[in-house]
């Protein structure tokens, strides 16, 4: 655990030292500020940040892939992806390492956006009620992970930032699309199935305040899941 507390510090500072990491959270905290001043701070609508945090399950999807493209695809271009890979740590203390380093960051990027519910309370004659926002955001963190779980998948598989950007922004794209238009194309079992597997159902239903625990166990399944074949694309590159 130590070994991986290390790699994912490191991992964090890199992120602040790279320019994509302040340009990542200067765009996330412009569109999520004009998300939020068109879609919350209508008057007299109900205060409440269910619109932002919907949208949020889409405003993540260009952050992620740019927070995750680096990862491993900048090591193995450079070529110490190998002192990793022959390391004392093993394989997957590094994937996880490198992972819950990402997830830091994304953690600090929705630190700022907590001024709108400070905002949304100033602008309201009532008190917002806490739960849904407190929901939302537990949300958002638990989409972020599963979006930077693919993003970190994608970085095992190729030495481009590019090619790992694009695929897993490509799957991000179409894993919400299918879900959500799909569901209403195809039969009822089958659009049943896509509905139980919509991220955006899900984080629909946080932002309302409700957080269940098979949303929550569902979503950080699929996190450790993708996270662990990660680990598996890794050590399979010890025999090529």
């Amino acid at each position: 655990m130590k070994r991986v507390i290390a790699i994912a510090g490191r991992e964090l500072d890199g992120l602040f030292r790279l320019p994509v990491g302040w340009i990542a959270i200067a765009l996330f905290v412009l569109v999520s500020g004009a998300v939020f001043v068109v879609g919350t701070l209508e008057p007299g609508e109900p205060a409440t940040m269910r619109y932002f945090f919907v949208v949020g399950t889409w405003m993540l999807v260009p952050v992620a892939p740019a927070v995750s493209m680096r990862l491993f695809s900048e090591e193995l271009r450079t070529g110490t992806i190998e002192p990793l890979m022959t390391s004392p740590m093993g394989d997957v203390s590094v994937v996880w390492g490198k992972y819950l380093g990402a997830v830091g960051f994304l953690v600090l990027m929705l630190f700022p956006t907590l001024v709108y519910a400070l905002v949304l309370w100033g602008a309201s004659d009532r008190m917002p009620d806490p739960g849904p926002i407190i929901g939302g955001y537990v949300g958002l963190v638990l989409v972020g992970m599963v979006y930077l779980a693919v993003g970190t998948l994608t970085s095992t598989l190729t030495s481009s930032q590019t090619l790992s950007f694009l695929a897993t922004l490509i799957v991000l794209v179409l894993a919400l699309i299918v879900s959500e238009l799909g569901a209403t194309r195809v039969g009822p079992a089958f659009g049943a199935v896509l509905q139980e597997l919509s991220i955006a159902n899900r984080m629909r239903e946080f932002a309302k305040g409700v957080v269940e625990l098979r949303d929550v166990v569902a979503l950080l399944s699929a996190s450790v899941w993708l996270v662990t074949l990660a680990s598996v694309s890794l050590e399979s590159r010890r025999w090529r």
